[in-house]
This record gives structure tokens, sequence and C-alpha cells, in this order.
């Protein structure tokens, strides 16, 4: 087919404003899937996706479409709305030469909304803007509409009002896309070249690649070459996804599909690289994607540590599906060998989490998360600490830095008072208030990293009765007065319990934290002694009683000193139990760390 009858496009949007559901009414228009296949979410394909009724992973799938006589394919991306997986959307927007800007009728622009928008905006796409949910009795399209304008800079006359729902103006959508997105550019003569967007791992077929193609073509029996790993593979299969796997004899020149090569390790492929001919290869790489930088970090080790190996599987299965996500093997002297993880944020942590447990059958215990700090040392060497554990002493330290993100609440204009106030209450700095309409304004503050990860979203959420949504960027590290509190659990510090706090802060976490774990930890047979420390300093103490055996239940009467034998006898044992014995600690007690505010 002609590439003047391509069209490659995404749909972006906040989370939970329609995307999926768009996506299933346009596979039914153009009778991608028959009425007996169809469910809701088609493109959802994972349990936890359908689960949660969020997207996780951003799917493709090729449409084909007849307009006024003539036949076009139009390759839709299904992207994911939460700024978690806001890597999943700028990966998606690599393969695309246009956007659909989908705004839900009823709540408006909000925080995930703008950032797509000004990330379509980088990438030079070209953008339809689409108003979703018009049939809910509370929509207020025209309101949404002036948002829009004021906000993004859209023309009020491009915008497309439908519902996905009753199928009112899909096909205006088509139009727009055939008319406004420009066919895909490229030499068909050329030698192959193409974008390596996403790949899965099978068990039986090895490593498939879902690829853009930007110059030449791909067919079975070719040999390509990866540009960044320098290995070269026959290829086996090449196809588009409908939203199955479709065999086609090839891919040409602005396609996007997939190839099966006999890709047997994981390691062979990069999220990014470029794929050529290995005979007739290009002369340079396509620029590819800028590596995701993880902003929280996180233990997670085996239950049963024969499963270290099985586990490290997993991961590496786990990060060619999700390139975002990082991992090293680290140990500790509480868990044993293990892995430091990097996440995204809070919800990328829980989903890998999820997907590690459901997917390889392994249990494990996860540690406290924490976000990435940078140490200039006094011999001028700066270092990332990841993890509290690598903290150099304090009279190796000349600065403590921490990252600091530029966060956009969206919020009704009520409670912007409420949301200053508990920004302020986090470290936060004021930056600016932009009023969308009478009743919306957009807040701008910068507020540490370590400040927003755990609970912000939540308590933001109840602050503002659901209505207020947030985005946040990188900025860089500043100067801060930090401060490692380590905890002792019976003398021993338990390095998976250390954290990373404002000195300020310190003295009230620290006892709260030695209280949450009294509730933690069950009793032993022997006193279990909890302590707060920074450095040398004990700043909290909370101890766990021990189990009461009654030992002379037997003895009925006769001499005392009887009793008192079998009292000294059970004190000697207590006390040798104490110096030898273990403390069980329970996964949900690393997990404490995150709930001292409640």
């Amino acid at each position: 087919m002609s590439t003047e009858r391509i069209r490659n496009f995404c749909i972006i949007a906040h989370i939970d404003h329609g995307k999926s559901t768009l996506a299933d009414r346009l596979m039914q228009k153009t009778n991608t899937i028959s009425s007996r296949e169809f469910r809701n979410q088609m493109l959802d394909d994972m349990d936890l996706e359908r689960e949660r009724g969020i997207t996780i992973k951003a799917s493709a799938v090729a449409l084909k479409l007849i307009k006024d006589g003539k036949e076009y394919n139009l390759n839709l991306i299904d992207t994911p709305g939460h700024v978690d997986f806001n890597y999943e959307v700028s990966r998606s927007l690599g393969a695309c030469e246009g956007a659909l800007l989908l705004v839900d009728a009823s709540q408006g622009v909000e925080a995930q909304t703008v950032a797509n928008a000004y990330l379509a905006m980088e990438h030079n796409l070209s953008i339809i803007p689409v108003i979703s949910k018009i049939d809910l009795p509370q929509s207020r399209p025209y309101d949404v509409l002036t948002e829009m304008e004021k906000t993004l800079g859209i023309n009020p006359e491009e915008a497309l009002m439908v519902s996905a729902k009753t199928g009112e103006g899909i096909d205006k959508i088509f139009d727009a896309v055939i008319e406004r997105i420009p066919p895909p550019k490229g030499n068909p003569s050329a030698p192959l070249k193409a974008l390596i967007f996403d790949s899965v791992y099978d068990e039986f077929r090895g490593v498939i690649v879902y690829l853009r193609i930007f110059d030449g073509a791909i067919k079975a029996g070719d040999e390509i070459y990866m540009m960044k790993t320098h290995q070269s593979f026959k290829v086996e299969e090449v196809g588009v996804l409908k939203p199955k796997m479709l065999l086609k004899n090839n891919l040409l020149t602005g396609e996007v599909g997939y190839c099966i090569a006999n890709i047997k390790s994981i390691h062979d492929v990069k999220i990014g690289d470029t794929v050529t001919n290995n005979k007739d290869r290009a002369a340079e790489a396509l620029p590819g994607y800028r590596a995701p930088m993880p902003m929280v970090y996180c233990g997670i080790y085996p239950t049963n540590n024969a499963d270290f190996h099985l586990l490290r599987e997993a991961l590496e299965r786990l990060s060619l599906n999700d390139s975002s996500f990082t991992f090293e093997p680290e140990t500790s002297q509480a868990l044993g060998f293990g892995f430091r993880c990097g996440f995204l944020g809070l919800l990328h942590m829980e989903i890998v989490q999820e997907r590690l447990e459901r997917e390889s059958n392994i249990n494990i215990v996860q540690t406290a998360p924490n976000v990435t700090y940078e140490v200039l040392k006094t011999n001028k060497e700066v270092i990332k600490v990841d993890n509290p554990e690598k903290v150099p002493p304090d009279n190796e330290i000349e600065e403590f830095r921490e990252p600091v993100v530029r966060v956009n609440f969206v919020l009704p204009t009520e409670y912007v008072g409420t949301i200053m106030q508990f920004a302020e209450a986090r470290r936060g700095r004021y930056k600016s208030t932009e009023y969308l309409s009478e009743k919306r304004a957009i807040l701008t503050y910068e507020l540490p990293l370590a400040e927003i990860i755990f609970d912000f979203f939540d308590k933001m959420k109840s602050a503002t009765r659901g209505y207020g949504t947030m985005d946040y960027d990188f900025i860089g590290y500043e100067l801060a007065d930090l401060v490692k509190l380590d905890i002792l659990v019976a003398g021993k510090l338990v390095d998976a319990l250390s954290t990373i706090v404002h000195r300020k802060d310190a003295d009230i976490k620290g006892r709260k934290l030695v209280k949450k774990l009294k509730l933690e930890i069950s009793r032993h047979l022997f006193e279990v002694v909890l302590q707060a420390a920074i450095g040398s300093r004990i700043i909290a103490r909370e101890s766990i009683r021990p189990i009461a055996k009654n030992v002379t239940a037997k003895c009925y009467g006769g001499d005392i000193t009887r009793k008192r034998k079998l009292l000294e006898k059970q004190k000697e044992g207590k006390k040798r139990m104490k110096s030898i014995g273990n403390v069980e600690i329970p996964q949900r007690a690393f997990l404490s760390v995150l709930s001292v505010d409640e």
C-alpha cells in the first residue's frame, strides 16, 4: 500500500477519560473485530488492567477503512493516562504522526491532559482535540472547549464532540484522522530503518519485537541487524496486530507491526534501537528514546533465598516488556540476596510487584520505597544514593541534596486554599496560580519528591473530594538538611528499615516508626527492644513484652525453693534466647515506614 494511505496515530488523555472505550468503538466501526470476539477494553489484555480499570501498557492495532472508494491503513496506539506510565506515552508518540487529544466533557482539562498535550507538541505531532462523553447528563462540552483554548491554545473550531459509548461523532474522527494527520514520510527504496517501540517475551517463540518502519521494508527470510546491541538475526515472521497477531508477507515503509526472528536472549533487544538489514545497513540509527530516569527505588527479595535465580529471570522478562523499570543485585543483612529496583512512581512499583507475583508465582518481600538523593563528599566526589545503606558517614558529607519536582494541581477554585496549606506543610514553594475558568484553576508548586511519592496523591484527592488532579516534572537536586534514620531491632541494625528524612522531622518520625513496628512485630519468648537512631544517638525506644509462660503451674504447694529454681531456669533460658534468638520481622513491618504519617 502507498504511504499516502497510511496514518499512524495514538490516543492521549488523562486517566479515565475514555481512551480504551474510544479505541473499542474505532475497532468496531472498522470491523477489525467481530461482535462475537468483542469485549470492553479490548486492548487492555492484562488481568491487572481490567481489574483496576486502567491502561498500563500501550497497545497497537491496525485498522482498515474504506473512504470514497479508497482503502486506508490506520495504525492506532492506545496509551496509558497515569503519570507513572508517561514513558509508555512518549514511546508511542515516537511511532506516530498524529494524536487524538481526548478530554472528558464532564471532568474537563486535567493535569495529565496538559502534560500529554505538551509531550505531543514536543514530538511535532498533528493534534486532533476530541471532547468525549458528551452523552453524560453532567457534561459541559462548551465550558471544556474554553478550558482547552485557554490552557493549550486549541482552536475551538477544530474540536470534535463524540460519545464513544453511543457511537456519536465516531465517523468524524475517521475523517479528521485522514484529512489532518499527515501520511508517514520515508523512502521505500532506502535500506531498512525501523524503530523498536515495544517488545514482549514468548516462552515458545522468544522475543517478539514491535516495530515502526521508517525506511525500506522487512519480510520473512531477511537477515536483520540491531544497531545498538550489534546482533543479527534471521526473520521468521512479520505481521500486524488486529489486535491479535496477523501474519503478512512484509511490512512496508510507514507501517507498524511485529517481527519474530528467533531472538532467544532478552538482552539482545533494546527499546528505541534501530533495526536495519544486515547486508545493506542504514548509514545512521534513528534518534530512539531518552532513557527514563527512575524516581523511586525499593528492594525486592525472594521470601525463600533459593528462589533468587527465579526472581532474576522474572525481573529480566519484566524489564523487556517495561523498559522504564530497572534493577540491579544487592545484599541486605536482614533479607539476604535480592535486587534494588527503580520505578517511575509508586503506582508503577505496585504494578511491578503484582505482575511479579502473578506472572512468575514468586513470593517476595519488598522494602519501603525511597527516592534518589545526591551527596557531595568532602573530597568533592558527587555520588547518587538510591539506598539509605549507601549514605556515607557524616564526616564525609559536605552537601546532602534531595530531588525537587514542579507539581501542577488542576482543581476546583474552592479547594485552592486547602491545597496551598497542604503543599506548604510538605515544604512546598508556591510558584503560580492560573485560572482556567471561574470554577477551575491550575496551582503550581515546587516540592521535594520524597514528600509526594507516598500518600500525597491520596490525601490531595480526599481534600478535593476527588476533583483534584496532579502531574509533576523533575527539576533537579537542591541542598537540604537531611539525615539517615536507622532502626535497631533487638540491638541489631535492620538495614531494610533505614530511611532518609529531613532533620526537623527525624525525632517525630523515629518515635512514630518504632510505635508502628511495635504493633507489626509479633511477641517472642524474650523481650524485643526497638530503637530509632541518628548515627550513635538513640532518639526513640519501645519494647515488645515477652510471651509469659507459667512454668510453676504444675507445682501444687510444697517447698517454695522448687518454684524459685524453675523461675531462675526460665530466666536463664530467656537471657540466652535474647542473645542468640532471631526476631521475625513480617513484610508489613517493612512497609510500615510508609504509613508513619497516618
